[in-house]
């Protein structure tokens, strides 16, 4: 029953990229105005999510074989390369702006330019590591000198990448320094995970707690627990430290427990009963990341995570998704952070698409990792 369910959501995506990705080739869509993808090349093309339309390209690209897909990835790709002529706008995320196209486009192809964005901004990346705290730096701008957030594991595996391509392992201990003050000091014992920590950016040490895109202070963004989940697993992944792993299992337990109702993530899992506000985008990212966690435990184990992948994933099919092939994005009710002005709660968002399909594609047995 699942894989007739999994075959069936695969063709509905199929059928509706088909339709959507020509009409999008000279986009970097960040969310959806009246069913059609807005254009961040032309807002922001320094915004972070700038590189999950052109992954999830290649995504298809790499599924299917269609040359449709190839050509909209590497357009958007190159669209991207203003936002490396703007230093002031490159942050910790050019993991996600293009570790999943350069680096796919290279890993794929053996594209030598695509090998030189890529490494262009593993260099950035690794730029931001501060010595003295031992993480790396989440964004620009006064005051946020010793900041660092939880997203950025799913950014690190660029260094990871970076480290084998160059033979230069100053990258891997970057990622992995990274990685392990982000397990001591963001994860907490019940697989809870907080969202921004303020460093001592002159002696080290953690100052604070910050609230961040979730409900507040001590709260579970379920979205920062997504990337924990995931993040984790993938540096397990990239470096057989089993810490890693069991790291991975402990956030990926208590999100399990916490989405277990009706399958359907909120947006913080420590947050008022009401109004309710859901982040399918938390439950996309999760999913990839539960799916994951399930290829590297034993046989008798893989339920434990697979089958709350697959639940999840089936019910935000039935109640989150579009498949009208007039409109562009899928996954519906994507939530920015939960104190938002309403105009950033319940909305399409371009990497709830991205990690929605990257699901399915894991699903239907494809074992090439974008990450």
């Amino acid at each position: 029953m699942e894989e007739l369910w999994i075959d069936k959501t695969w063709n509905k995506i199929e059928h509706k990229l088909r339709q959507v990705a020509p009409r999008n080739q000279e986009k970097l869509p960040y969310t959806s105005v009246d069913g059609q993808f807005d254009d961040q090349s032309k807002n922001n093309v320094s915004w972070w999510t700038n590189g999950f339309w052109p992954g999830m390209m290649w995504l298809m690209y790499t599924a299917t074989g269609d040359d449709l897909y190839k050509d909209t990835a590497i357009k958007g790709e190159e669209r991207l390369d203003k936002a490396l002529q703007n230093y002031d706008g490159l942050h910790h995320d050019v993991g996600f702006m293009w570790h999943i196209t350069s680096g796919v486009h290279y890993r794929l192809l053996g594209d030598k330019q695509a090998k030189v964005r890529a490494l262009y901004t593993a260099n950035t990346l690794a730029g931001r590591y501060n010595l003295k705290g031992q993480f790396i730096r989440a964004w620009n701008g006064n005051g946020t000198e010793g900041w660092a957030i939880i997203d950025c594991m799913m950014n690190i595996p660029l260094l990871y990448w970076a480290s084998r391509e160059t033979k230069d392992e100053r990258f891997r201990f970057i990622a992995e320094s990274h990685a392990d003050t982000t397990m001591e000091n963001h994860v907490r014992p019940d697989g809870s995970v907080k969202h921004i920590i303020v460093y001592d950016a002159i002696n080290g040490g953690v100052l604070k707690e910050k609230g961040g895109q979730g409900y507040g202070v001590g709260s579970s963004w379920s979205r920062g627990q997504a990337w924990a989940l995931y993040g984790f697993v993938l540096s397990y992944i990239h470096t057989q430290k089993e810490e890693y792993l069991e790291t991975a299992k402990r956030i990926a337990h208590y999100f399990i427990a916490n989405i277990s109702e009706d399958y359907l993530p909120k947006c913080d899992f420590r947050s008022p009963q009401e109004p309710v506000i859901y982040d399918s985008t938390a439950g996309a990212i999760a999913a990839c990341g539960l799916i994951e966690i399930a290829r590297m435990v034993p046989e008798y184990e893989k339920h434990v995570y697979l089958t709350p992948a697959v639940r999840m994933l089936k019910a935000m099919e039935e109640k989150f998704c579009n498949w009208d092939e007039a409109e562009d994005s899928i996954l519906q009710m994507g939530t920015e952070k939960y104190h938002s002005d309403g105009g950033g709660r319940h909305i399409p968002i371009i990497y709830g698409d991205y990690f929605f399909v990257e699901a399915l594609y894991k699903l239907k047995g494809n074992e090439q990792l974008f990450w």
